[in-house]
């Protein structure tokens, strides 16, 4: 079984949809995790949940943990282990990859008792 070391970061962060076309909007910055995703449907902004103007899409109050990395591409399983035992607590997650690592996002509710369930699967959480 895959274990893996996880870092916890200390913000709060939002996930916002705009339309596909939008521009990247000024107000989506940070310093510890930002991301933007766009596809033919949207684009979709991860980020600081502080500066988001009303009248923007949002779903607020993410927390986000960071896989220890870098990460092989090779690796296969690393967030079928990590989903896997949060799915078994219940705990609903948001994931982004990078070149080097993973990311899960849980809402702020969710997180002693996701920490748990990982701790209990074999993992360990560094709280930044």
């Amino acid at each position: 079984m895959l274990s893996f070391e996880l870092k916890l970061f200390p913000g709060v962060y939002a996930v916002c949809q705009l339309p596909p076309g939008a521009p990247v909007p000024a107000w989506a910055r940070g310093d510890d995790l930002l991301a933007l995703i766009r596809t033919p449907d949207e684009l979709t902004v991860v980020c600081e949940g502080a500066n988001i103007p009303s009248g923007v899409r949002v779903e607020r109050g993410w927390r986000a943990l960071k896989v220890a990395g870098p990460l092989e591409f090779s690796m296969v399983g690393v967030l079928a282990s990590l989903s896997g035992a949060l799915a078994q607590a219940g705990v609903s997650i948001f994931a982004l990859s990078t070149f080097d690592t993973d990311f899960l996002l849980l809402k702020k509710a969710q997180v002693e008792t996701a920490i748990q369930a990982l701790e209990n699967a074999g993992h360990t959480i560094d709280r930044l």
